[in-house]
């Protein structure tokens, strides 16, 4: 569906302006508060060419999420009185001629490459430039690895709906990132990476129901880019984005004996669901442990019956708020079930039960927007200190004073609007934080919002299938540390290597469970900060339908502002319950007091309304079969309802929430954990699919940190091949310098592994300098190259922090300033990788985990526990070479290489060179093949002499 192609004044919609010179520019402006916040595409009509001209570049990219009305205005009442009909606008479609449409179509993928390749080149140099050009990248090396690769003439379309599910078009999610998925972040390989990825999602989303592997994209991804593939893939895979779900295929790739330590989920609501189904299919061992006698959490569907009435009544979570990307619909995909879209119609009733006029509705809707604008106006104009302000504060600020003019009706719809807001928060206006009560609405999903017919217990009970719950297991505490978990339950203790905790934030605010430790405070203030709010439901079983069948949702409005809530809004379930039912709703203050009214006044309540609005119509409105008042605040297992953003909190406060603690023993997942889709059905389910990846991450790094800790004189070999693997996709490069570092630990102190490379032949100076001729004996190492038929590379290493090797790159001057920095600035010593130590183990092993299954660039050498095997068979003879080194003074100092082990045939298949000199001692292990050719050193260099550059402060690395 397009945009409305108008301007309406204070608009918080999506509309676009055409420009009438020429009919294919236009300009889409969205709502927001930030007047930068709009971006034009322009089709130039004489080369088809596409441009996106955006003045605020780092604004867009949030906003490419989500072109959409916000959610949060919207969740209660569709948009029925204006000319917006839809309560959620899909994705815009960009208007071509029909004459254009094909020439369009092969340059669609031209447009997402070109629009890419500027983003990240502009991301890259933290450019703060206003606007931006898109153009046609250049290849000008003719390397076909720095070619933007054409997988076919729809990616413009696979963005689009890599955009549903939540990647920016144009750039990788902070958590790609720190996957590591690329090498380098930006540039061709990164646009490349993207077009993959969006590419594998939009043909998951072609057929859910199947289990799609990397071998469907063999014939469509470029041989050169297969590493791109699998980073994708794996990413993809990994974090619950493609082959999810309960459908036969997906089912079937959970194995039948797990092969991975054990791990205790915490609740069996939707988050807790989703992370154990993903750990079981990831092979682990998982148990569930739930407080109620039911699956589901807040997502709890009713089933009520009497006389020959049956009907499914949600009384819990129960509008799927958007079906584009929703996880939960591609669930209900898989499982073949349709979903209803709740209708847009939606009329209000006055306190009589007379219908409100419809073009007061519409003036006081209105006249709402408006406040809200001007709300937003407000915050921005208060900057920092709108922080501490409520949004309720400001909307009475904003407001104007109702003079004898305005009469009682018009300030009842006022009064109902502010109860649908607060209904879409859960929560009281005057608690709800003016400056980020809706900051999650860049993200929202976008399409319809439905029901799903026989109620949201129909995904709980598919999510539920084959896995291990135990129910009426109440967690008393939760005990964390190094060497695993303990979870009380019931009188009983369970034991696992991690636990991950999915119980409502209203749980954690109580203080319901001990945790020993206890939480850091980082994450107790931010379980203190945020809010949590509350809706109960009267849900009512009626022997036969007498309200309109055409209406999904009806409004009643109430004299009392302070009740504002009470009752304020109807769901018509009668075409998806399998039943007469109706559900009202009970928001804000009059949520809170709806605790404590007895059931029997609440529905006579709601009797008295329904009769109120029908009854004059001669309508009669008889007595309901069966009734259900929730109470979702005094339910111990939930204290609430869901989350919104408190007076004093913003979004950080979810992705601390988020944090796992105890070095990767305890996690946290649910929709109060995920800033981009709180408060929602699949916020929840996408918490549990990320937590389960983040446990198969931290359960990989101790796998092999305990392998290498273990025996690490055995391992050594192992550990100095690992390195040098790792070493072949670095994660920077300058000079004869390379750097691995972890992606998870983006810490400017974290620890990063420097290698320094000496070789030869020396290649041209990439920097421009020329070498110094004082220095042109090549000094050292070019000696050692040439002795051993200019095939070895010889590696010294050091640990650094990552502020430290950033810093270094920045010297200039060439590979001579940048070893004088080294070792005269930062005085460290270039080792070789025994030198290194066993503090090194552990950040080789996490870099190792971190990388998951990427293949490195070579396989020459094969890893095995402890031993280092060559490709080829042994030598057919002992070898004895020398070479020399050169001395400060150029004299020179000989070196052996002696042979240091044997084959079964007697020949050696490694070597030992050691070498002395004043000022450098080297020990080094040399792996030969059956030709005589070599494969690798494994080099120590003692930790107490002189570091190389002191050898030879001048010498030039080209």
């Amino acid at each position: 569906m397009e945009f409305p192609n108008q301007n309406p004044e204070n608009s918080h919609y999506p509309y676009i302006n055409t420009n009438n010179n020429n009919p294919l520019q236009f300009t889409i402006h969205l709502p927001s508060s930030n007047p930068n916040s709009n971006f034009s595409f322009v089709q130039n009509s004489d080369d088809n060419s596409n441009s996106m001209q955006n003045p605020n570049p780092s604004s867009v990219q949030n906003h490419l999420l989500s072109l959409s009305i916000p959610r949060k205005r919207r969740r209660g009442r569709p948009r029925s009185t204006t000319p917006f009909a839809n309560q959620v606008y899909s994705l815009p479609t960009f208007p071509t001629p029909a004459a254009q449409s094909s020439s369009l179509a092969s340059s669609s993928s031209q447009f997402v490459q070109r629009h890419m390749l500027n983003s990240n080149f502009n991301y890259n140099n933290n450019s703060n430039s206003s606007s931006s050009t898109i153009t046609t990248s250049q290849n000008v090396s003719g390397d076909v690895s720095d070619e933007i690769i054409v997988i076919n003439k729809e990616a413009t379309a696979e963005a689009l709906i890599a955009l549903t599910a939540g990647f920016p078009a144009d750039s990788l999610t902070d958590e790609e990132i720190d996957a590591g998925v690329v090498s380098v972040v930006g540039g061709i390989e990164q646009v490349n990476y993207i077009l993959i990825r969006n590419h594998i999602i939009t043909r998951w989303r072609e057929n859910v129901s199947r289990w799609l592997t990397k071998d469907m994209f063999i014939n469509v991804i470029p041989q050169h880019c297969t590493r791109l593939l699998d980073s994708a893939y794996n990413y993809l895979v990994s974090r619950g984005y493609i082959n999810f779900g309960v459908a036969p295929a997906i089912k079937e790739k959970i194995p039948a004996d797990a092969n991975k330590p054990n791990v205790i989920v915490i609740g069996a609501g939707l988050a807790g669901l989703a992370a154990a189904r993903q750990l079981l299919s990831f092979g682990f061992k998982v148990t569930v442990l739930e407080g109620r006698k039911r699956p589901g959490g807040r997502v709890y569907t009713k089933k009520m019956e009497g006389g020959n009435k049956t009907a499914a009544a949600d009384l819990g979570g129960s509008v799927l708020t958007g079906t584009l990307g929703n996880p939960l619909g591609i669930l209900a995909r898989q499982l073949s079930y349709t979903l209803h879209k709740i209708r847009d119609k939606c009329p209000l009733y006055k306190v009589d039960g007379k219908p409100v006029d419809v073009e007061l509705d519409q003036k006081v809707e209105m006249d709402f927007n408006s406040l809200l604008d001007k709300a937003g106006k407000l915050r921005q104009l208060m900057g920092e200190v709108a922080q501490d302000v409520s949004l309720g504060a400001a909307l009475e600020t904003c407001r104007p004073v109702y003079g004898d003019a305005v009469d009682q009706e018009e300030k009842s719809l006022f009064n109902w609007h502010l109860a649908n807001l607060e209904y879409a928060n859960a929560g009281l206006l005057s608690k709800l934080s003016l400056a980020f009560w809706d900051q999650d609405d860049p993200y929202d999903m976008g399409g319809d919002h439905c029901f799903l017919p026989g109620g949201n217990g129909r995904l709980v009970q598919a999510l539920a299938e084959n896995v291990p719950i135990l129910y009426e297991k109440t967690v008393h505490s939760i005990r964390y540390g190094s060497e695993g978990v303990q979870v009380v339950a019931g009188g009983q203790v369970f034991e696992g290597d991690m636990a991950l905790c999915t119980v409502p934030l209203g749980v954690l605010k109580n203080g319901s469970i001990k945790f020993i430790p206890e939480l850091p405070q980082r994450k107790l203030d931010g379980i203190k900060r945020l809010g949590f709010g509350l809706l109960n439901k009267v849900a009512m079983l009626f022997p036969y339908v007498f309200w309109p069948t055409d209406l999904d949702t009806f409004g009643h409005l109430s004299d009392d502002p302070s009740r504002r809530g009470e009752f304020f809004l109807f769901y018509s379930y009668a075409t998806v319950a399998g039943g007469p039912l109706l559900i009202a709703l009970v928001a804000g203050e009059a949520a809170h007091t709806f605790e404590t009214m007895p059931p029997t006044d609440a529905v006579s309540q709601v009797l008295q309304i329904l009769k109120g609005i029908f009854g004059p119509q001669g309508i009669e409105v008889p007595e309901p079969i069966q009734t259900v008042c929730t109470r979702w605040g005094a339910d111990p297992f939930s204290l609430g309802s869901y989350s919104n953003v408190a007076v004093g909190a913003s979004g950080d406060d979810y992705d601390i929430l988020a944090e796992s603690v105890g070095d990767g023993r305890l996690f946290f997942a649910g929709e109060a954990t995920t800033r981009r889709y709180p408060a929602t059905m699949h916020g929840a389910l996408l918490s549990g699919f990320r937590e389960a990846a983040n446990m198969a991450h931290y359960s990989s790094v101790r796998t092999l940190r305990q392998r290498v800790e273990r025996n690490p004189s055995k391992n050594a070999h192992s550990c100095a091949s690992l390195l040098t693997d790792l070493f072949r996709e670095p994660d920077l490069e300058f000079g004869s310098f390379s750097v691995i570092f972890g992606r998870k630990n983006t810490e400017l102190k974290s620890t990063a592994i420097l290698r320094v490379t000496f070789s030869g032949p020396q290649k041209r100076n990439q920097e421009g300098l020329k070498s110094d001729p004082q220095h042109s004996n090549k000094l050292l190492f070019q000696q050692l190259q040439s002795h051993f038929n200019q095939q070895q590379e010889l590696h010294v290493y050091t640990l650094l922090s990552r502020q430290q090797v950033l810093e270094l790159r920045e010297v200039r001057g060439g590979d001579e300033m940048r070893l004088n920095h080294l070792c005269e600035k930062l005085g460290v010593k270039l080792v070789g990788r025994k030198g290194l130590g066993p503090s090194a183990d552990p950040v080789i092993a996490s870099i190792k985990a971190e990388r998951g299954n990427r293949k490195p660039a070579s396989n020459s050498l094969t890893l095995k526990s402890g031993a280092l095997k060559s490709k080829s068979s042994a030598l057919k003879q002992k070898m004895v070479r020398k070479a020399k080194i050169l001395r400060k003074d150029n004299s020179s100092a000989p070196v052996n290489i002696v042979p240091s082990g044997g084959n079964a045939d007697g020949s050696s298949s490694s070597a030992t060179l050691s070498a002395s000199s004043p000022n450098v001692t080297v020990d080094a292990t040399l792996a030969a093949n059956a030709d005589g050719s070599t494969s690798g050193f494994t080099m120590a260099v003692a930790e107490s002499i002189t570091p190389v550059a002191a050898v030879a402060p001048g010498l030039t690395l080209q």
